[in-house]
């Protein structure tokens, strides 16, 4: 991401730091960006949370993320840039998958559906620090993340106004739901901060976890990644453990259930134009013959690039296996033949499967 390292010290008064400040919002909201909020540089009070949850081994094998480097940088934004003055915390919406699909239809997160966020945020949050350097006639030192950098990206969008941290570890904002992407711009400039969303909306409800079948939401709403369908179909690069591939369901890569079963996602906003589904559907079994060229090419500026054609395939077959279809045994016989032992191994679970349940 951009950074600049200039770091001349300057102020505004009262009138133009909050003239500034409404100016950029309106400058993200232009660029797409739903919601906009500030924050200061201090530490997160909550990074105990974190460490908790890295303690109880809750993050999985995202070694990462326990690393002293990790921690350190979460724990105070000023390792990340030490003139951090302001945090801009941004979200753009993503596709709401409704909950009404049918139980046999491949399923796949609704913020995968189009183009990668990875490759559609960042320039915009560039052209954020652009504009901004314009307003002030000088370089400004920042630093630009969504879902790459170590920070408590939910904690500093609560802090910045943006909405609350829900039963299902999720943000979630009274009129936009949780169906958005964070991004976030470290600046070395003092910006107007917002008030934080200090209420919570969640109330008795316990949609989400009621609705999760693997329960990996946690009563400290923190996620257990072990349990996770996100984790298991996207980061784990390694067997979906046997005794939670029935708990997939037809999910292919990530999860949306704890949205799906969210009330305050009926206020869920319109797609970014750049986000909006890309990827052919409906999703086969017959994706299970595709080559390692043919599965780039289908899935080329996706988010499941992630998987590679691997994990991808891993993931369909478990998927197939759960759909129990005697149809799609061919397919799955053929996929016992891969050369991946990963897939192999996956699509001999799912062929036994439907073979049991339909008492051949």
């Amino acid at each position: 991401m951009a950074q600049k390292t200039s770091s001349s010290p300057w102020s505004l008064s009262f009138n133009k730091l909050t003239g500034l400040t409404q100016a950029i919002k309106e400058k993200a909201r232009q660029l797409g960006f739903v919601l906009a909020g500030v924050t200061s540089s201090e530490a997160p009070a909550h990074f105990d949370m974190f460490q908790t949850w890295l303690d109880a081994h809750h993050h999985a094998a995202m070694d990462y993320l326990a690393s002293d480097r990790n921690r350190s940088r979460r724990a105070d934004p000023k390792l990340i840039l030490p003139e951090c003055k302001s945090i801009l915390v941004l979200a753009l919406p993503y596709t709401n998958i409704k909950s009404e699909m049918k139980n046999d239809e491949f399923k796949i997160a609704g913020y995968a559906l189009g183009n990668d966020y990875h490759d559609v945020i960042p320039p915009r949050l560039n052209e954020i620090v652009q504009f901004i350097e314009e307003q002030v006639g000088q370089s400004v030192p920042n630093r630009c993340y969504t879902d790459t950098g170590p920070i408590l990206e939910r904690e500093l969008a609560q802090r910045a106004g943006l909405g609350w941290v829900g039963k299902n570890s999720m943000l979630i904002n009274p009129q936009a739901g949780s169906t958005f992407l964070l991004a976030e711009i470290l600046l070395g400039i003092e910006l107007e901060p917002d008030e934080p969303f200090t209420t919570d909306h969640c109330g008795t409800c316990t949609r989400c976890l009621d609705a999760c079948p693997t329960q990996c939401i946690l009563p400290d709403r923190t996620i257990d990644a072990r349990r996770c369908i996100s984790y298991l179909t996207i980061e784990n690069k390694g067997e979906i453990p046997a005794d939670l591939r029935p708990q997939l369901q037809t999910w292919i890569f990530g999860c949306d259930i704890c949205q799906q079963s969210c009330p305050w996602n009926r206020f869920s906003l319109p797609t970014d134009p750049a986000l909006t589904p890309s990827i052919p559907l409906p999703i086969l079994t017959d994706d299970l013959t595709l080559t390692p060229s043919a599965f780039n090419q289908r899935f080329k500026r996706s988010p499941i690039q992630r998987t590679k054609r691997r994990g991808y395939l891993r993931n369909l077959a478990v998927a197939a296996g759960n759909r129990a279809s005697a149809k799609d045994i061919p397919i799955l016989e053929k996929s016992t033949q891969d050369e991946e032992t990963l897939i192999k191994n996956h699509a001999e679970w799912a062929v036994n499967k439907i073979k049991y349940k339909s008492g051949s």
